[in-house]
Parts: structure tokens; sequence; C-alpha cells
């Protein structure tokens, strides 16, 4: 899936961020992550530096695994992880905005993971004092989510949907 159209600037460049993972960098880069089921995707950008960062998150806790070596899964360990790196690239904490993607109820009958999940990255943003200005969750289909930190538009694409913008 391309992002074109997303940024005016011919030299963009797309990097994907995987399950479990994060990216961040400056303008003009466009991170996209596909695969937002029960996962969710948190968008955070700093809209005067024009520096933004994606993570895509898996599970809500790491306290709730004795495996939790990869931050980026979890949402109570991806966020600040996010937020820190965001930092190192002088983004302004007072300035970032978050937008969040995804926590689809995939399969009936089953606890609904994509709901916890939005519910600890809420959680998580509200600890690191980080606004939430739009979210687009829950349902129960598949979304691929796109950040331009050229302009802070963030693309939502959901399967047999229209694209739509946070």
């Amino acid at each position: 899936m391309a992002a074109q159209g997303l940024s005016a600037n011919n030299s963009t460049t797309e990097e994907y961020v995987g399950i479990a993972e994060l990216k961040v960098g400056r303008a003009p880069l466009v991170l996209i992550t596909l695969g937002l089921g029960s996962c969710v995707g948190v968008a955070l950008y700093d809209p005067i530096k024009k520096v933004g960062g994606l993570l895509h998150v898996m599970l809500p806790r790491s306290s709730e695994f004795t495996r939790n070596s990869h931050p980026a899964k979890f949402a109570d360990t991806g966020v600040p992880l996010l937020l820190a790196e965001l930092l190192k690239l002088g983004a302004d904490r007072r300035l970032l905005e978050a937008k969040i993607a995804g926590g689809a109820q995939m399969f009936e009958g089953m606890v609904n993971i994509g709901e916890r999940n939005v519910k600890a990255v809420k959680e998580a943003l509200a600890s690191a004092g980080i606004k939430l200005i739009a979210a687009d969750v829950g349902g129960n289909r598949g979304r691929t989510m796109v950040l331009d930190t050229s302009t802070g538009k963030v693309i939502i694409k959901t399967l047999g949907a229209s694209p739509k913008e946070l």
C-alpha cells in the first residue's frame, strides 16, 4: 500500500512498523503499520518540530507476562518508550498529539483483547500527560494506519471502507 497523496514532498520516505515495533522520525517520513486487528496503532506527533512516531501495540500490560522483553509489544511499556524516542529527537512533550486506531473484536465469543488494548493505551497516554485528539477503534475489521510526519495527518484504511483522516 503506497502512501501517495499524503505529502506534497516528492522525496518522502516510507517505513513500515511491524507488530510490537515502533519507529520515529522527522519530516518527510511516512510511517505505516498494517494488520491492526485487536492490536492498537499509536501515532504521536509534534506539529512544530514535525517529529512523529508510530507504535504497534499487541497486548495491554507487560506485567501479565513473564516473557516481556519487547517493550513495544505492550501498551504500558510501549507508549513511554515511544515518548522517550520522540523526546530524543527534540519533540516538545507539551505539544505532542496522539491518534490511535485498531482495537477490533476479531473473533466472537473470545475475550475482547482489542477493547483491553484500547483501554491500556488510553491509560498510558493519560499517565504520560499526552492528549488523545482522535481515535478510530473497535468494530470487527482490520485497519492500516499511516502517519505523515510532514503534516501530522493520519489516514486509516479499514477493510471494506473508504480511507478516513484522523
